[in-house]
Formats: C-alpha cells, sequence, structure tokens
C-alpha cells in the first residue's frame, strides 16, 4: 500500500511538470491519459504582432486614414520593415476637416499633396511615449517639423491633441491623435515659416482649386519666387460660388491669360501684413489693376467683395491672407 501510494505522488508531481507518466509508473494507465489531456491544452504561443496599416484596419476607427494611405500609394512604405512612428487621426479627427476636403484630397490629381499630408504625421523610428515627452519637436518623413507641447497630462502635436498612445506594431508604434497635422500651419516651427506661397497653400489642404488654378496658368514658379508676395487666397468653398461649367473652362489651356489675369488680381507685391492692410484702401496687383479695400464693424475687411476670413499666414517668400470669395478682374 506504501509503495502504490509513493507511486501516486510520484505520477501527481510529474503530472504537473508536464511530462508523461506513463514509463514512470507503467501501471497508472489513467494518470497517463490524463497527462496527454494537459499537454493538448497548453496555450498556443503568442501571435506576431499586425504591421501599422492592418492595425490600423483591425483597430476600425481609421477607415479614412486607411483610405487616405491607400489612394497616397503609402500602404507598401508603411508596411515595410521600418521601424515608423504614425501619429493616426481617427475619423472623428477627419471630420473635422472643411466639408469637401476629405473627398478632394483621395481624388489622384491631388494625389502628391495628400501624401505631403500624410508623411506629415510619420517620424521615422520608434519613437514611444516616454521618449515623445522629452521632445520640443520632432522632424516628419515630409521633412518638416512638428512642435511638440507637454502640460501635466496633455500632450499636443502642434495643435492635434494625443488621445492614445504606444499602440505597438510589427514595425514600429501608432500614437492616435484627435485632429488632422497640416503642415505649414500652426508648428511654430522655423522650418515651417520657411515653406512658400505655393507649398503652403497645398499644405494648407484648403486650397486644392486655387493650386490646380495657378498650375493650369504657369504660375507655380512665379509664386514660388524670391518675392515678397502678398496673397488674398480663396478657399475650396470660395470657388464653389462660381458655376462650376465656369470653372472648368478657365482651366482648359485655351484659356490660360485669363485665367492669369484673374490669379494675379489676387496677387499684391511685397509684404503687406494685416496690420498694413487695415489702412489702405486700394492696392495695386501684379494683374495691374487696383483692388478696393474696406474694414467695417460689421464685415471686418473686405477686398472688393471678398471677406478676408484669416489672416498673416507666413510664407517664406510673403504671406497669405485667406477670403471667402473669388474676386474678378474688370
Amino acid at each position: 500500500m506504501k509503495t502504490k501510494t509513493l507511486c501516486y505522488a510520484a505520477c501527481a508531481a510529474l503530472l504537473f511538470a508536464g511530462v508523461s507518466v506513463a514509463q514512470q509508473c507503467p501501471n497508472s494507465q489513467q494518470h497517463s491519459q490524463t497527462v496527454a489531456v494537459y499537454v493538448s491544452h497548453q496555450e498556443p504561443a503568442e501571435q506576431a504582432q499586425a504591421d501599422i496599416v492592418d492595425t490600423a484596419v483591425a483597430a476600425g476607427s481609421f477607415k479614412t486614414l486607411v483610405a487616405a494611405a491607400k489612394a497616397a500609394g503609402l500602404v507598401d512604405t508603411l508596411k515595410s520593415k521600418g521601424p515608423l512612428t504614425i501619429l493616426a487621426p481617427t475619423d472623428d479627427a477627419f471630420s473635422k476637416l472643411p466639408e469637401g476636403t476629405v473627398e478632394n484630397l483621395l481624388k489622384e490629381e491631388n494625389r502628391e499633396q495628400l501624401k505631403q499630408i500624410l508623411t506629415y504625421h510619420v517620424i521615422a523610428g520608434n519613437v514611444k511615449s516616454t521618449d515623445v515627452v522629452k521632445l520640443k519637436e520632432a522632424k516628419t518623413a515630409m521633412g518638416e517639423k512638428i512642435k511638440i507641447t507637454v502640460k501635466g497630462d496633455t500632450v499636443m502635436f502642434n495643435e492635434s491633441k494625443l488621445l492614445k498612445a504606444d499602440i505597438a506594431c510589427s514595425n514600429g508604434v501608432i500614437h492616435v491623435i484627435d485632429s488632422v497635422l497640416i503642415p505649414g500651419q500652426d508648428s511654430g516651427t522655423e522650418t515651417s515659416q520657411k515653406k512658400d506661397i505655393v507649398d503652403t497653400a497645398v499644405g494648407a489642404g484648403k486650397f486644392n482649386t486655387l493650386v490646380a488654378a495657378v498650375k493650369a496658368a504657369g504660375l507655380v514658379e512665379t509664386l514660388k519666387g524670391e518675392g515678397p508676395f502678398t496673397v488674398f487666397a480663396p478657399t475650396d468653398e470660395a470657388f464653389k460660388k462660381i458655376p462650376a461649367e465656369t470653372l472648368e473652362m478657365l482651366l482648359k489651356p485655351e484659356n490660360k491669360e485669363k485665367l492669369q489675369a484673374i490669379l494675379t488680381y489676387h496677387v499684391v507685391s511685397g509684404d503687406v501684413r494685416a496690420a498694413d492692410v487695415v489702412k489702405l484702401q486700394k492696392a495695386k496687383t501684379v494683374n495691374g489693376q487696383e483692388v478696393d479695400i474696406k474694414v467695417t464693424d460689421e464685415n471686418g475687411v473686405m477686398i472688393d467683395g471678398a471677406k478676408v476670413i484669416k489672416t498673416d499666414i507666413e510664407c517664406g517668400n510673403g504671406v497669405i491672407h485667406v477670403i471667402d470669395t473669388v474676386i474678378m478682374p474688370e
């Protein structure tokens, strides 16, 4: 009886060690079967982490970001070995952009602009939150820097708030942010202030039609020149006030000179800041004609019939003032 008891005890010890007891206690068939069941139910090996793209897809809250990465042709880059750090705007973040902005950016003709915006959300290396809080700025894959501000428990990338940090991926890490970062805006870094007028407009994401018109008119090199220039820039919403067929006609090669006349009517030589604009009644444009300037308590600053809705966007070769209507020369 004592020998049998010791054999059972030995079998039990071997059972918890995860080895077969069949050889140790040949008379203990029941325990041998029990061990077989124990071994077959061992936890499977931990699954490999998904890459940045697959992690974003699985999360379900980055559908617009994933669609944009596909449209920009960046999927293979974001699935590469890396490591990469992604500041990932949620679908709610993209919904904060002006109506129609996302749809315009996803068009094939705006692929390069979309690529600039998305690569502005990518930092080389695996930069965890413990490293982020030690930085004041970080250079993005686009080449422009973003400003990093830490106040208490709040971390800001430019004007975008960090919502969730350190989502580990096989080729880097994702930090979730609440707003889309736009190159050339709100970064407060020296790099962003040196971007020229064209690149600033491209990066802003709300001057798609203006940029397309500048290209069609052959004015890109002019507006990327030394300057300085002051540009009264109509937003995409401003261009929507023009009948679609009229705008389409203006973008045709045969109407290049007419388009040039309209666009240069939005440009003034020199760096004319808002503080100077409000002192003027007229300003001569590069077109040769003058625009009327009126300042009232009711409407603020008006350039001809267009309202100035944002001022003093600094560029490396001048300044941009945003207007809500396309102004037309006589």
